[in-house]
Order: structure tokens, then sequence, then C-alpha cells
């Protein structure tokens, strides 16, 4: 038997009308206008913050970053000035003998320790030369004062003894005016040129050989000359000085008899030239410089005697450097020497 269940229909329940009797909570609306405007004001107020303390970081980490690498730096020039100024007259010899890799301050020490080697050798050179002439002044002097000395002690003297000693005494003191005509005509020349005069170096050395002649004809000696034009500028009187001095030499160094003497002048390479020739003893290559150094001779002879002060070349080398000419000097293999001076072009 079948059973038909009835429907029955459910209803929802009813919601209940809750208008009017629960409030909601009023929430803020955000101001959507102004927030860009504060929040870019305020990031730009943290940015500026944030700079300035790294600005100041930063200048305290630079200030000491410099301080000590210019520290580092600075540390060898403070040696360097520390040791300049230690060193005077008396310690020459010390130099700075800078270490460390080629930069611009080892190029710095090397270049004064450069100075300071000129410097060593001028004063070595000016010391000696002090010497030297000290000896050559005192030497003279003291051979007269004993010869006075010995003549007035002996009371038999006669006037014929007398006569004779101021003969002796008389040579001497030519000879000493020689030596300090030299050396003054040395010093004026190291001093340099204060006037320069146009003059031709063929009249300088014609004007020489007039007091050549008469002492190579003594010693029979020849004497060729070839005296072309050489203008230049420079000082007449110490041009003229310069071709004595060489004649000079030529002729008194000139031991052989019937020896010969070579007097040219002209133009080489476009510049005025003096070349002096002279036959006699071979020299040393190894000597010929050190015969243009103040008192150096290749014998040990002395004031008074036959071969002269030993100025005489020194002071041709000091004439030729003041006039910016250049001086070449070779030993002949025959024997003898050649001196060739090269003045500027006028």
């Amino acid at each position: 038997m079948n059973h038909v269940l009835p429907v029955v229909q459910v209803k929802p329940p009813a919601r209940p009308d809750l208008r009017g009797a629960i409030t909601p909570p009023a929430l803020p609306i955000p101001d959507l206008q102004n927030k860009p405007e504060q929040q870019r004001a305020e990031d730009m107020r943290q940015f500026l913050t944030a700079a300035a303390l790294a600005l100041v970081l930063m200048t305290f980490m630079s200030a000491g970053l410099g301080w000590a690498v210019a520290g580092r730096v600075l540390r060898p020039l403070r040696m360097i000035i520390k040791t300049a100024r230690g060193i005077t007259a008396r310690n020459l010899h010390q130099r700075l003998d800078a270490r460390g890799p080629d930069d611009e301050i080892k190029d710095l020490a090397d270049t004064i320790d450069g100075l300071l080697d000129r410097l060593q050798s001028a004063f070595e050179a000016q010391r000696a030369f002090v010497a030297n002439a000290s000896h050559e002044l005192r030497t003279p002097l003291t051979f007269e004062r004993s010869l006075l000395e010995i003549t007035l002690a002996d009371p038999g003297a006669s006037a014929q003894d007398l006569r004779a000693v101021c003969e002796r005494l008389l040579a001497g003191n030519q000879s000493q005016e020689r030596v300090i005509e030299a050396l003054l005509t040395l010093a004026r020349s190291q001093r340099g040129l204060d006037q320069l005069h146009d003059l031709d170096v063929a009249k300088a050395v014609t004007t020489a050989l007039n007091s050549a002649r008469e002492q190579a004809a003594a010693r029979g000696l020849r004497l060729e000359t070839q005296l072309d034009v050489a203008c230049t500028s420079g000082d007449p009187t110490l041009v003229e000085r310069l071709a004595v001095n060489l004649l000079d030499n030529a002729v008194r160094h000139n031991t052989s008899r019937g020896g010969w003497v070579r007097i040219r002048t002209g133009l080489d390479a476009g510049r005025p030239t003096l070349c002096v020739s002279n036959s006699g003893p071979t020299i040393p290559a190894d000597q010929v410089d050190s015969l243009f150094e103040p008192f150096r001779r290749l014998a040990t002879v002395r004031t008074g005697q036959e071969d002269g002060s030993g100025l005489g070349l020194s002071i041709v080398a000091a004439i030729a450097a003041a006039h910016n000419a250049r001086l070449d000097a070779h030993a002949l293999p025959e024997g003898g020497l050649r001196v060739r001076i090269s003045f500027q072009p006028a």
C-alpha cells in the first residue's frame, strides 16, 4: 500500500529589521588630496637629515684620510728639509741619498745632491787655489827675507854685494808682481763681462805676436802664422791677454831648439776660431785637462823658475768661459800641444 507524504513548505526565518536599532561606528575618512604633499615633505626632511649626517661623516673621514696621506707624502720632504738645513761648508760631503720610487720627490733629492756635488767641487777648488796662491806668494817672500838677513848679518859686505842683493830682490819683486797681475786677471775673467765690444781676434793675436817674436827668436823657434779675419764680441783686453798667454805657453814649453809654433785665426764652421799649436815634450793625454787648472804644471817648479807661475792656461780657460767660447786642447802624438778656442759669432 503506497503512502504519500505530504509536502511541507518551510519558510526561512524572517530577518529582523535592524535599521534604526544598530548604529555603525563613525570611521575617519582619509584626505586623499593632502596626504601626498605631507609625505613628500616628510621624505624630504628625512633625506636632508641623512644627507647632513653623511656630509659631516664624510668630512671627518676625508680630513683624517687626507692628514694620513699628506703625512706619508710629506715625510720625505721634511727629511730633505732637515738634512739640507744641516749641511754647511764643513760637511759638504753629506748627501740626502733619497730612497724609494722614481717620483718627483726623489728627483728633487737627486737634484739637490747634484748641486751639493758641484758646490763641494767648487769649494775644494777654491781651497786649493787659496793654498797654492799663498804658497806662490809666500815662497819668494821667505827667500827675499832670508837673503836680506844673511846680507845684513855680514859686516864685511861690500857695496857690490849689496848691489847684487838688490838686483836679486828686484827680480823677485817683478816675479811677484806678475803673479799678482795674473791672479787679478783670473778673478776678473771669472767674474764675467760687463760690456761687449766688437773685435777681431786676428788683431789681438797680432798684438800678442809683437812680444812673442823676441822670445821665440832667442829660443830658435819658428813662428808660422795664418791670421784671417775672425770677428766676435767681447772684451778686447781679455782676448789679447788670452792670446798672449797661449803664445807664451807655446814658446816657453817648447824645449827642442828648432821647434815650431803655429798660430791660425779664421772661421771654423761659422765660428771665429783661434788655434795655437806647438812642438815640445810629449804630454800624457790624461794630464791635458789639468794644465788649465790654477798652479798646475807637468813639472814641480815654483814661481821664479823658467816655467812660470802655472796661471797662464787657467787664465785662458777663464777668459774663454767668460766669452762663452769653446776650448779644446789635445796632446800631439809627436809631442807638444794644440789649443783651439771657438768664439761666438759677432
